[in-house]
């Protein structure tokens, strides 16, 4: 539009994200987190913001600096608040009153804390640190260590979150408030993840697998830790993975998400009951085909939290989130396995919080439109009252292109969703380039959110094609796991499905300037696309899977993921080999470019590595972007800088090969 400025890669400097609403039991008192970039540190900076949702007035900035204050919780009584800042170089717990004042720092540990959760009582915060052999929970400076040799006799010794593991377990401790005693409440080796405290105080609730061999076992069961006699008591039963255990504010129930891992990893998630008299666990949404949680793809909001189940005052309803068709909508439920719908737009809704109240509550939402705000939903009407507007000026200023919904069938009669984004500087007559965007996972879900890739590539004139082809979440649980065993099978034939329709449909497409990209399994695809058809013009590969044969070994979830998604191992070469985008490297004639992260532990840099070589050696159209320091989340939450640079590569190679 005229006067309107196009959307670039830089303006991740200039966009805030808002996320992880925090309603007060008073239902009035709301905290949330901001975060902008520092350009000139090349770093992200958070803050801590409050809006009074009864006055609906302009939200008011309660912590400052270019630190990362995250993770803002409410004491029960809503007169404090407890989180998690990095200001003193680690991430340290910190407690702040609701009427002013400097924030106290309650823990000084050189490793660092998270994910506070206040006794039911107000004088202690429970929260998780990382301890080892060599360290204990009273330690306050840093010890120097000395460089040695990794001994390694676990295959689980490296994750892309943390890389090569340093020999500590995730612990549970407590610290009192006032006066900073502190308390260990788990040992041991095994990782233990803090749930929540019983209303009463008698309990903790913790997810953890205490499995012995825990490099052939993905369980995750949640315990009850009674405080007084020091004992653990499983109550899912070693049955698959739950987690986000919350207690009804009569503590006669604890509401659990998880699931029994029929299909591994690609297992819909469930809500489940745990009755603490009868010691009953009972799944409440068994025979009900959507998925519980947010499972949504995105490069732009920072830190978003899980909200878990959210029960309601009366300790018999509650609200949650789940992943459907495209959206992300909140849910009411009952313990008797009622289920109704609370706000079902078309919309990325990535935050929740009532403070407890069945009326109103606080949602972060997101559409292809707005990179996320605030809005006080109203439950029974459905009334949106927006209580934040971070990015207005930015909104009113830039040109932004429109995303259409598209609907239609594929070639074996399954019924594909997606979207088309058209360039924002369309004119009718036109005739555009067109690139398939293709998401990771492969068991996560395109959305009705914001999506900075996609309007940069439209404000540089192209057409944006993105669906979610069988074995994304959304759709069911047959739909989600028919790619299991079929990689570059039907899942392929949908996306080239999705090409076909929209050359069909949408006239100002041109035909001969189709375009590729995706990471992770989006790069496998991409790899895998242009190693079986030559129509693309030009490719982009991103953090991708090139040989299955390798990635079983170097990956830090290689052999497990290899045999679940593949369901073949080193004894089936033939099969990994068949899957493998490496083995047709011959066939490709696409221009294509390979970026790829140096500590990416998830899809291992030497995929990218065996792809360029092979496809240099043949005297292809390559090129190769290696990203220091950087891990597989480079484009979501990576060096601010590193992204920008990213968009720029992309860009810039659709434009020479386009």
């Amino acid at each position: 539009m005229p006067g309107k400025v196009k959307i670039q890669a830089e303006d991740l400097y200039i966009l805030k994200s808002v996320v992880d609403p925090q309603v007060s039991s008073n239902g009035r008192d709301c905290l949330f987190v901001e975060t902008t970039i520092n350009e000139e540190k090349d770093a992200y900076s958070s803050n801590l913001y409050y809006v009074d949702l009864e006055q609906k007035n302009e939200p008011v900035q309660w912590t400052f600096g270019n630190d990362r204050n995250v993770f803002p919780r409410w004491s029960p009584d809503g007169q404090l608040i407890a989180f998690i800042s990095n200001r003193s170089g680690k991430n340290q717990l910190y407690v702040m009153s609701k009427h002013g004042g400097e924030a106290r720092q309650l823990t000084f540990h050189p490793n660092g804390v998270s994910h506070p959760f206040w006794s039911p009582d107000g004088t202690q915060i429970a929260f998780n640190i990382a301890l080892g052999k060599e360290s204990f929970l009273h330690e306050t400076e840093e010890n120097t260590k000395e460089l040695l040799p990794l001994e390694v006799d676990n295959m689980k010794y490296k994750s892309n979150a943390k890389g090569f593991w340093d020999g500590t377990y995730t612990q549970v401790a407590v610290v009192h408030v006032q006066t900073g005693e502190l308390n260990q409440i788990t040992s041991g080796e095994h990782d233990y993840e803090l749930e929540s405290w019983s209303p009463d105080g008698k309990y903790i609730a913790i997810a953890v697998d205490l499995s012995e061999d825990k490099d052939f076992s993905f369980l995750q069961d949640i315990y009850l830790y009674e405080i007084d006699t020091k004992e653990l008591k499983n109550v899912t039963a070693g049955k698959g993975a739950f987690y986000q255990a919350a207690w009804s504010p009569d503590g006669n129930n604890l509401a659990i998400i998880g699931h029994e891992r029929e299909y591994e990893n690609a297992t819909l998630s469930k809500i489940w009951i745990y009755d603490m008299e009868t010691d009953a666990l009972t799944c409440l949404t068994d025979g009900w085909d959507v998925n519980i949680g947010d499972y949504v793809v995105g490069d732009f909001q920072q830190g978003a939290s899980a909200p878990g189940i959210l029960w309601g005052e009366d300790s018999h309803s509650f609200y949650f989130l789940a992943t459907d068709h495209g959206n992300t909508v909140v849910y009411y439920g009952t313990v008797e396995g009622e289920i109704y719908p609370a706000l079902l737009d078309q919309q990325h809704v990535y935050g929740l919080s009532t403070g407890g109240k069945l009326d109103k509550a606080v949602v972060a939402i997101s559409d292809p439109l707005n990179p996320g705000d605030l809005f006080l939903l109203t439950v029974g009407t459905g009334e949106l009252d927006q209580l934040t507007n971070v990015n207005k000026e930015f909104k009113e200023n830039h040109d932004w292109a429109a995303t259409e919904p598209i609907q239609f069938q594929s070639r074996d009669g399954w019924e594909l969703y997606g979207w088309i984004v058209k360039p924002a500087d369309f004119q009718e007559g036109g005739k555009y380039p067109l690139l398939l965007e293709i998401h990771g996972g492969p068991h996560a879900m395109y959305a009705n959110t914001y999506f900075h890739e996609f309007q940069i590539l439209a404000s540089n004139g192209y057409v944006i094609l993105y669906i979610n082809p069988r074995g994304s979440h959304g759709y069911g649980q047959e739909f989600v796991n028919a790619v299991r065993g079929d990689y570059g099978g039907k899942d392929y034939e949908d996306l080239i499905d999705a090409v076909d329709y929209a050359l069909q449909e949408f006239d100002y497409i041109d035909p001969n300037r189709l375009g590729v990209t995706g990471g992770s399994y989006g790069g496998f695809m991409t790899n895998w696309i242009v190693g079986h058809t030559n129509r693309f013009k030009a490719a982009v590969t991103q953090r991708s899977i090139s040989n299955w044969i390798s990635f079983y070994g170097v990956s830090d979830i290689g052999y497990y993921f290899t045999e679940w998604q593949i369901k073949a191992d080193l004894k089936d070469i033939d099969t990994l080999w068949k899957h493998s985008p490496l083995a047709y490297v011959d066939n490709i004639q696409t221009p294509l470019l390979i970026l790829h992260s140096e500590k990416d532990y998830r899809c291992p840099i030497e995929q990218a590595e065996q792809l360029y070589i092979a496809l240099k050696r043949q005297r292809k159209t390559t090129k190769f972007i290696r990203f220091p320091e950087s891990n597989h989340e480079l484009s979501r939450s990576g060096k601010p800088s590193f992204r920008i640079k990213r968009l720029n590569y992309i860009t810039d190679w659709f434009e020479k090969y386009l």
